[in-house]
């Protein structure tokens, strides 16, 4: 029930306490005897002295009684360990400098493990906030494009009737509304979920309900659903003041009414990437046979199910939907469907850069292990003649090396206490540099905290890293003869070669370890770098973005392309304004837009990307054409549809690449809905990277902003792209000012297309910072272990060197002599860390990106580095044992 030390610690206070009363009783039990025999002591004649001998004598046996129980109830090993924690304790006060470098180098190592562990354990180790979190499985989608938790409304009214294996099947999605009925709307963060979402995910409603069933049959149109909402508690909080009212109020959201039937309870935590403002039912029929895969669908395993089960079914409900609808995309193009656990397909796109991470950081903590030990060994050469007394006085290796251990571990747990603040600012660096894109760490990384697990992480730490530095010099002590050790002067004691060997053995270690952290910092430098020399197929310079709402009941105007004209207008008086466009998907911004794509009347041969534009958007980007035209503004609704594809596009429908005056129909086989007219093909831009900077461009068609339907616009989102003669704050305030008069909704801040290109490469940002400060400090580390071993070689060799000096040495003989033996460390380390990193690094090659893993200029290029950087070491120490007083030195001992 209680561990081992609280029980002994326990028995040990009882022990004292019985002590004291054993005493107390002894004593008062011999005054009563020895005053007896004092008074009898007139009667018999007999000498006091011997009155006070018989009483000994008779009580002899009692009080020998009681000390053998004493004994019984006393702890030798605890005894010894609080004498040994003392003595530690009072052994580091005396050398406060000591001290202070072995607690401040490990507290480094501890912290800098401690905060990636933090963030390691909020992503990949804590449980899905859930009930029963392993039964919890997301449905994926696989098609010949990809893997991926897609979904689409056909699919999802099939899943939802596995009930032999799944329960509770849900699906979700997140969205962004406008609150409309407040004097200046506001963005809004809504989540779309079916009513099983939150019995699925345990969250609780503090206040009124969650969804109807009836309530939960939305129209089937997006934006338009059972017009109810449940708030979250801050959002309730912070808009409505805490109105306990408010239930049965109504809210608009984006022109839309919702009546409000519940409040979240406070701190109700999901799994999406934004905290949700507003919970609302999501918008499909149970008839629905849309196509598009938009929203995700999650659902847990019934017990007693396991993974396979659940995806035999799923395999079977596969082919049954082929044979039911043989004319969908899903089943021409052979997708698949099955499920897995929710919480590995959330963070597989972060796990092994994670563990990376964790194990560079590790790398740094066993540096700083190696200085500590080194620290130790030095530090114990000057106690090998304590220790040889006390051998010689009868103490045991393992009492000595028990000793040792209890410093080292008092040192550890030092650096633990301080690691903890390192730690602690660590991790609010790594949220503040981190990329959005991790997943699971909350709202502001509300979910990354010093918890009971990361307590036991870093008291674990503080254990092992005790043993690991502190039982190196306890052994080397150990092996030291007595005899010996008393036979050598105090200051020449502890040159043995047994030490020596592991201290040199130690800064082998370092500079391995820090070859190999180097390594892996220049290759993912030189993977940035090689990500940001890719042309991403448009100009960046001078352009900035920003993101508004054009929905018809939010715009001042009656018509989306009366509001967009007017805006353009306004923008393009400004002074300083060159060019003003729009687009639906900006480039290299994360969102991404798949639809089945026909040449002709053909079947989908393919998916490609819908992107309406204006015409002045290739121009604003200076998106090269290759052949045909730009979009005009005489390619309005009313006239002839038109599209304008990229090469890749090109290629994927057409073998010989020329696609001009060919049709092309996107959302082939969607439905009358969603299946857009066939469109004359007038023009071939150049491919642009939408994705990211390290994928290939993906097959897109632009269509003229001024040919979608005002009811397409609903709900819908733009990027206005503004190109300027300069950059600067007051004319991005100027055009943010101008676009909300023109609009009337709120815009916000500018940003500019080289920020956009420097966000989509932050997750190698990151990856390269941290590898940068773990390798900065792995070398740091490394060189000044050489440089205390080469310090030390010389405190320790000074008699020696005076000797060689007075026999004739030169300054450059003794110089020489000194940084070879540091560049033989060197060398040695660096060979192992080669070997060491040609291994390592190939685990890496799904992170890197334009250089290979084993790449042979970066390893000479850190090689030359590190062995430079030792030679400054080494020639210090060196420097000073060439100036050594032949004199002087022959008078050391």
């Amino acid at each position: 029930m209680f561990p081992e030390w609280i029980i002994a610690l326990l028995l040990r206070i009882k022990t004292l306490l019985r002590r004291r009363q054993l005493d107390r009783d002894l004593e008062e039990e011999i005054k009563f005897h020895l005053a007896m025999r004092e008074q009898k002591l007139g009667e018999s004649g007999v000498p006091a002295d011997e009155a006070h001998y018989a009483a000994r004598r008779k009580f002899g046996n009692a009080t020998q009684a009681k000390e053998a129980n004493r004994e019984m109830w006393t702890f030798p090993f605890l005894e010894t360990l609080w004498q040994d924690i003392r003595y530690g304790l009072r052994q580091l006060r005396r050398n406060p400098g000591f001290t202070a470098v072995a607690v401040i180098t490990l507290a480094l190592g501890i912290g800098a493990n401690t905060a990636i562990f933090s963030v390691v354990d909020a992503v990949l180790l804590k449980p899905l906030r859930a009930p029963d979190p392993d039964r919890v499985v997301i449905f994926m989608n696989t098609s010949r494009q990809g893997s991926g938790p897609y979904a689409a409304d056909i699919e999802f009214n099939l899943w939802r009737k596995q009930t032999s294996v799944l329960e509770d099947v849900s699906g979700f999605a997140s969205v962004s509304y406008y609150l409309t009925d407040v004097s200046q709307p506001q963005k809004v963060n809504a989540m779309w979920v079916t009513g099983d979402y939150f019995s699925l995910f345990g969250l609780r409603i503090a206040r009124g309900r969650g969804f109807t069933p009836e309530e939960e049959l939305g129209t089937g149109r997006l934006f338009e659903n059972g017009h109810v909402a449940v708030l979250s508690n801050g959002f309730w909080k912070s808009v409505f003041g805490g109105d306990r009212r408010i239930l049965g109020k109504t809210i608009s959201l984006s022109g839309n009414l919702y009546e409000i039937v519940g409040i979240m309870a406070p701190h109700v935590e999901t799994e999406s990437a934004q905290r949700p403002d507003v919970w609302l039912p999501f918008p499909m029929s149970p008839n629905s046979k849309n196509q598009v895969h938009y929203f995700g669908a999650t659902g847990r395993l019934k017990p007693g199910v396991t993974l396979a089960m659940a995806n035999a079914q799923l395999k079977l409900m596969t082919q049954a939907f082929r044979r039911e609808y043989p004319n969908t995309v899903s089943a021409k193009q052979g997708d698949t469907y099955s499920v897995q656990r929710m919480r590995d397909e959330i963070v597989q796109n972060v796990r092994f850069s994670l563990l990376a991470l964790m194990a560079a950081v590790s790398l740094v903590l066993f540096i700083a292990c190696a200085n500590a030990a080194n620290l130790l060994l030095a530090r114990a050469a000057s106690r090998t003649r304590e220790m040889a007394i006390r051998t010689a006085l009868g103490a045991g290796r393992g009492r000595i090396i028990r000793q040792l251990l209890t410093e080292s571990i008092l040192l550890s747990i030092a650096g633990a206490l301080l690691g903890l603040g390192v730690g602690f600012v660590g991790v609010r660096a790594l949220l503040s540099l981190g990329p959005s894109t991790i997943p699971r760490i909350g709202s502001d990384g509300s979910n990354v905290t010093m918890d009971w697990r990361v307590l036991s992480f870093t008291i674990f730490l503080a254990l092992i890293t005790g043993v690991i530095f502190g039982l190196i010099p306890g052994l080397s002590i150990c092996r030291t003869s007595p005899d010996a050790a008393l036979s050598e002067s105090t200051n020449r004691a502890g040159t043995g070669v047994l030490q020596a060997k592991a201290r040199s053995s130690l800064v082998v270690i370092e500079v391995s370890l820090a070859f190999v952290l180097l390594v892996t910092t220049a290759l993912f430098i030189r993977t940035l770098v090689a990500l940001r020399s890719i042309d991403p197929g448009f100009d960046a310079h001078n352009v900035v973005t920003t993101r508004t709402p054009l929905d018809p009941k939010l715009l001042k105007t009656s018509k989306v392309d009366r509001a967009v004209q007017n805006a353009i207008e306004r923008l393009d008086d400004l002074p300083g304004v060159e060019t003003v466009g729009l687009t639906t998907l900006l480039p290299l911004s994360g969102e991404f837009n798949r639809l089945p794509v026909a040449a002709n009347a053909e079947a989908p041969r393919g998916f490609g990307s819908e992107v309406f534009a204006s015409p002045a958007y290739f121009a604003a980007l200076k998106i090269p054409l290759f052949r045909g035209r730009f979009f005009t503004q005489s390619d309005r609704l009313v006239s002839a549809p038109v599209a304008i594809v990229n090469q890749t596009m090109a290629r994927q429908l057409w073998r010989n690449g020329d696609a001009m005056g060919e049709q092309i129909i996107v959302g082939k086989g969607l439905g009358a809905r969603l299946e857009q007219p066939s469109r004359q093909i007038v023009g071939i831009v150049g491919d642009v990277r939408e994705n990211g900077l390290n994928l290939a461009p993906q097959p897109t068609v632009f269509i003229p902003s001024a040919q979608r339907p005002g009811i397409r616009w609903a709900g819908a989102s733009v990027s206005w792209v503004i190109r300027t003669r300069t950059q600067s704050a007051s004319l991005n305030t100027e055009i943010q000012n101008t676009l909300r008069q023109a609009t009337g909704l709120p815009v916000p801040p500018l940003q500019s297309m080289e920020d956009v290109i420097a966000h989509s490469t932050q997750r190698q940002s990151f990856n390269m910072l941290l590898m940068s400060i773990f390798g900065a400090s792995a070398l740091v580390l490394a060189m000044v272990g050489l440089y205390g071993v080469m310090s030390y070689l010389v405190i320790q060799r000074t008699h020696e060197i005076g000797i060689r000096m007075a026999l004739g040495a030169q300054n450059g003989d003794v110089l020489g002599m000194v940084i070879r033996n540091g560049i033989k460390l060197a060398f040695i380390g660096v060979g192992i860390g080669i070997a060491a990193a040609f291994g390592l690094t190939r685990f890496l090659a799904s992170l890197l990106y334009g250089v290979k893993p084993t790449d042979p200029p970066t390893f000479i290029a850190v090689a030359l580095i590190l062995l430079g950087v030792a030679l400054l070491a080494c020639y210090i120490p060196a420097r000073r044992a060439a100036k050594v007083d032949p004199i002087v030195a022959l008078r050391h001992e």
